[in-house]
């Protein structure tokens, strides 16, 4: 389980997603042979459900799923004070620059997008590069593919298929025939698409509207990675961003000229993997972070206390009443903050001061034994 609540010493209600309702009964099956059914509860059902439990007495909420649903949830914890992390997800972009390795990008991007059908929050969504990056990257990521699943994914069993009948035909209406470049084949008796990739996409196409959460890949073409930072802020901020170039000083650039819940450069979803790391959105792909400690702060209430002594009662009696001039100079030299009580200088700060420093003091400590055990003061 990703969420980390019980870990925390909380008590915890879960509640998969309806539209997953095979995975959502395996959980509420085996939840209760590892966990103790007193601490953690799984429910199964839908929005009436779920309306049912942000009314009870709850003091935090973890949602993952659409911003739409994302925007109601936070609208009901709203009315009850309720803190929230959200991961909502969004279009995630990918930026191939001129300079990156093709073959290991494409392989790459390939892998990302079709992980689970494309039905992953971080999934690349839409890839930006120069047209003639295009035309060296799409045979590539084809061939990729056809490495992973054969030239008949319908017939792979590493591919999956769309999660239901209604996000199949929503996926399925994405895709633009017209600027169709591979793939596009789509069957409603198995929900499945296969990896599909549409040139000439412009930011007003259907594809471009919404998060794909599918095999489709639109390639949308920029001159150069000023025009793809300003195509990236002229849109929603993603739940990630993925950059290929062997220039780390245009990775940079692009890193701090755009805003994302994560980055990762030269490959796609490994920032998502280790603990170490926080992961979470940024405005409306999610709010909050966690992983690892970041779980652990999420789920945990940092609380003040503090103990006085009955002790020195006349030191603390400069803060009573009546007030005088003299007084109040008491009061703001003392609740005055001082980030430097002593100060050090940089020098004394280095690493080589302190070798030098701990080196002298073994010479030193060597000569005084020597003294002492052999009387031989010498160096």
């Amino acid at each position: 389980m990703r969420v980390r609540a019980p870990t925390e010493g909380n008590c915890a209600v879960i509640k998969p997603s309806e539209l997953a309702p095979k995975c959502a009964q395996a959980m509420f099956d085996m939840l209760p042979r590892y966990l103790d059914i007193q601490c953690i509860k799984t429910v199964l059902g839908g929005a009436d459900q779920t309306q049912a439990l942000l009314k009870g007495d709850i003091d935090y909420i973890f949602y993952t799923g659409s911003t739409a649903v994302g925007k109601i949830i936070m609208q009901a914890a709203a009315d009850k004070m309720i803190p929230v992390t959200l991961e909502c997800g969004g279009k995630s972009p990918v930026y191939v620059a001129d300079d990156a390795n093709i073959e290991i990008a494409a392989k790459r991007i390939a892998w990302g997008k079709c992980v689970n059908s494309g039905q992953t929050c971080v999934a690349p969504d839409y890839l930006l590069c120069s047209k003639a990056t295009e035309q060296r990257l799409i045979p590539e990521v084809v061939k990729a593919w056809e490495e992973f699943y054969t030239e008949n994914p319908l017939e792979s069993h590493s591919y999956a298929h769309i999660v239901n009948d209604r996000h199949f035909k929503r996926v399925e209406k994405l895709i633009d025939h017209s600027k169709l470049a591979y793939g596009g084949q789509c069957d409603e008796n198995h929900n499945y698409i296969s990896p599909t990739i549409m040139t000439n996409v412009t930011k007003d196409d259907k594809v471009m509207q919404e998060e794909i959460f599918g095999p489709i890949l639109p390639f949308v073409n920029v001159n150069d990675e000023t025009e793809a930072i300003s195509f990236i802020n002229n849109n929603p901020k993603p739940l990630a961003l993925y950059v290929f170039t062997g220039n780390k000083n245009l990775a940079k650039r692009i890193i701090s000229g755009t805003s994302s819940g994560s980055v990762c450069v030269n490959d796609v979803i490994l920032q998502a993997a280790p603990c170490a790391l926080p992961f979470g959105g940024v405005g409306p792909s999610g709010l909050g972070h966690y992983h690892g400690k970041y779980s652990f702060d999420t789920f945990s209430h940092k609380r003040a206390v503090a103990f006085s002594s009955n002790f020195g009662d006349s030191l603390l009696a400069i803060r009573n009443p009546p007030y005088a001039q003299t007084k109040t100079k008491r009061l703001e030299f003392i609740s005055k903050s001082y980030r430097n009580w002593f100060s050090i200088p940089r020098v004394f700060k280095t690493f080589w001061f302190w070798a030098f420093f701990c080196l002298a003091n073994a010479v030193l400590i060597k000569i005084i034994w020597k003294g002492i055990k052999y009387d031989r003061w010498e160096f």
